[in-house]
């Protein structure tokens, strides 16, 4: 096994880290507390080529390898998981499965695009329509419809916590096409947010990433022609399911630097303050804290370069996702808290950011598969 990162490793992560720290940090915490979607951001995301990574480049994309693609969410998320997340579901979900199972056709129309994160001089990114109101961990339980009219399909339903939801030009929506099938029923397909009968509803108030584009998606007799299916008649549920393994590792990817941001924020802070006539990092109680916290990171770091060394050589990556995402995720939300207490009341005000990070934390558990979803998918992978 080899450890060692490439030049071309070390070059994406501290142009990454670059970004975090000269257009993510300034203005954060007010971003945060406005809920203010990060366009600048994105917009120098698709500059930098970070909206595409790992597209191809005869489809607009970078061509990267999933290690660089961990490795700037990374350092992103240390600072802004709002803009991280963004970057994440366009990369992971969207662009990943246009690739992966689009048509020519489809790939030339959109995933070029999607890809370059710009379309005509404007932001250009998607968002992926799984979730319902009664559709979450148990995403067979579609109740979005598409009946086929011979010359086009109608789209009717709702979709619930979508991220770019209201930003994204293009959805990839997950809907039955024979709800007698259960999940061999469900189809996906490509849907433009501009197309008569598709709404958008308001922003949710979240209690992290709230910078990040939240919002429920209603479809009403919309028209979707038929070349926007992706691949066959039920093969949706399949879709989705391939999709969000890789979509884990960007979670996974984005749990770590939300650890990584608490941490070092921890570290710097131990060295600074004084208790007892010391600084706190000098004292065991400290010490204890942050050992551990480094420790859970590094594990963290580890399950998802081995799960990204996976996907980038053609094996089954789908138990190593879950393992990294339900560890990281984990690790998150116990370092951040951690975090908030070695800055004792420091770290409950804004200004010193671990409290954001924790709320940012909580997520990362939750979307893209549950903790307790992803244990069920481990369990069936070492089982097997």
């Amino acid at each position: 096994m080899n450890f060692q990162l490439t030049d071309e490793h070390l070059t994406i992560k501290k142009a990454a880290h670059d970004f975090a720290v000269n257009s993510c940090l300034p203005g954060v915490i007010e971003r945060d507390e406005k809920q203010v979607f990060p366009r600048e951001q994105v917009i120098q995301l698709a500059e930098l080529g970070f909206m595409g990574m790992m597209v191809k480049p005869e489809w607009g994309g970078s061509g990267m390898d999933t290690i660089s693609y961990v490795l700037a969410l990374e350092e992103i998320s240390k600072i802004d998981a709002s803009t991280s997340v963004c970057m994440s579901v366009n990369n992971s979900l969207v662009c990943w499965g246009l690739e992966a199972y689009g048509t020519e056709a489809q790939k030339q129309k959109y995933l070029v695009p999607l890809a370059q994160g710009m379309k005509d001089g404007e932001l250009y990114i998607g968002a992926f329509l799984l979730s319902e109101p009664e559709a979450g961990s148990d995403a067979t339980s579609q109740r979005t419809v598409v009946e086929d009219k011979g010359s086009h399909y109608l789209l009717n339903g709702t979709k619930n916590w979508i991220t770019n939801g209201g930003t994204a030009s293009v959805y990839l929506v997950m809907a039955q096409t024979d709800a007698s099938k259960g999940s061999k029923g469900i189809t996906t397909f490509i849907v433009e947010k501009s197309w008569p009968g598709v709404q958008v509803g308001a922003k949710e108030n979240k209690l992290g990433i709230r910078g990040s584009d939240t919002h429920s998606i209603s479809f009403t007799d919309v028209e979707v022609p038929k070349e926007n299916r992706i691949g066959d008649e039920g093969f949706g549920f399949t879709f989705a399911m391939k999709t969000l393994a890789g979509g884990r590792i960007g979670i996974a990817s984005q749990a770590l630097g939300i650890a990584s941001g608490a941490y070092e924020l921890s570290a710097r802070y131990a060295t600074q303050r004084k208790a007892f006539g010391k600084e706190i990092f000098q004292h065991q109680a400290i010490q204890f804290k942050l050992a551990d916290m480094a420790t859970r990171i590094e594990a963290a770091r580890l399950l998802c370069f081995h799960a990204a060394w996976e996907k980038d050589h053609g094996l089954d990556y789908t138990t190593s996702s879950s393992m990294a995402k339900v560890f990281a995720s984990e690790a998150a939300m116990w370092t951040t808290t951690e975090a908030v207490q070695i800055h004792g009341g420091y770290g409950y005000v804004k200004e010193y950011h671990v409290e954001r990070l924790m709320r940012d934390a909580k997520i990362t558990q939750i979307y893209e598969g549950t903790s307790e979803i992803q244990r069920i998918v481990i369990a069936r992978g070492v089982l097997r």
